[in-house]
């Protein structure tokens, strides 16, 4: 029964908060930049301070208890930076990649105006047509990008579930929830990165919805593992709560608030990230 929670739970949060950020996408006419920019932003204070003050306590509570030893936070430390350091280098690979298509795309289509004038009257290809094949690999690539991304997200839902003594009664009234919310918010402007990039690349907007969903499945694996393994002992615990938190900062500092701030270089980011700081610390405290 926990589990069959747990995947609805995170069910919601990824594949339906990816596919809401395709629909979006796909509807969207106007430059959304700054209301996505401030998202951004507000998510990661959320995300920040469940972590700091949720995930990260819990294995010195456990410590005061007398359930694990003094070198408790040392070993939280060292599980934080794992985590990071396993998603900093997901990340340095799929943008290696990433620029690698890029590269090759370019390599063989050349974008000047001469090439693609010779382009044309060789009748190979046409403006538009380059410009869509681009657009189209892009959300390709975002979208598995994305769903990469998403495994170690769901990690962090189930290693917060894996806190609680009594998950079916604390299953809305935990920061379990309160992280899937947040993964679920963050989710949407995610997937309007992949959606709006395949449509414009020529795929119908139903099959591109259907498929930005389908990247956010890897959330629900991600949680039932982060969930088994915590379940297993208190430092087994330690260790899944330290890896989702090291996951969960990179995220929030190296995904997130470089976005929200190339979106909208202005401060009104920084007081959205803020906001979601005082927000989530209200969040865990209630």
């Amino acid at each position: 029964m926990d589990y069959l929670a747990i995947i609805i739970i995170t069910f919601i949060s990824g594949v339906v908060g990816t596919g809401l950020g395709g629909v979006v996408g796909a509807v969207m006419k106007r430059d959304s930049k700054k209301i996505v920019s401030l998202l951004l932003s507000f998510a990661a204070g959320i995300m920040l301070a469940v972590v700091c003050f949720d995930l990260m306590s819990e294995p010195i509570q456990l410590m005061n208890e007398g359930k694990l030893t003094k070198l408790t936070p040392l070993i939280v430390v060292a599980a934080v930076a794992v985590g990071y350091g396993v998603v900093f280098l997901l990340n340095y690979y799929i943008d290696k990649r990433t620029n690698h298509e890029v590269e090759h795309i370019d390599a063989n289509h050349p974008a000047t105006a001469d090439d693609l004038d010779e382009l044309i009257h060789a009748d190979h290809y046409k403006k538009h047509e380059l410009a869509n094949s681009k657009l189209f690999i892009a959300g390709l690539v975002m979208m598995s990008a994305i769903a990469l991304h998403n495994l170690p997200e769901g990690m962090v839902i189930g290693a917060s579930y894996a806190a609680e003594e009594n998950l079916i009664d604390t299953l809305f009234a935990s920061s379990g929830f309160i992280m899937a919310i947040v993964i679920g918010l963050h989710n949407i402007p995610e997937g309007m990165a992949v959606s709006v990039p395949l449509i414009s690349g020529g795929m119908g907007k139903g099959k591109a919805c259907l498929l930005t969903a389908l990247s956010g499945l890897p959330t629900v694996l991600g949680a039932v593992i982060g969930y088994a393994l915590g379940g297993i002992s208190d430092i087994m615990l330690v260790l899944s709560l330290g890896f989702a938190s090291g996951a969960m900062l990179y995220v929030v500092f190296g995904e997130l608030l470089p976005e929200a701030v190339l979106m909208w270089k202005s401060k009104l980011p920084a007081f959205s990230l803020f906001v979601g700081v005082l927000s989530g610390f209200l969040l865990v405290m209630f």
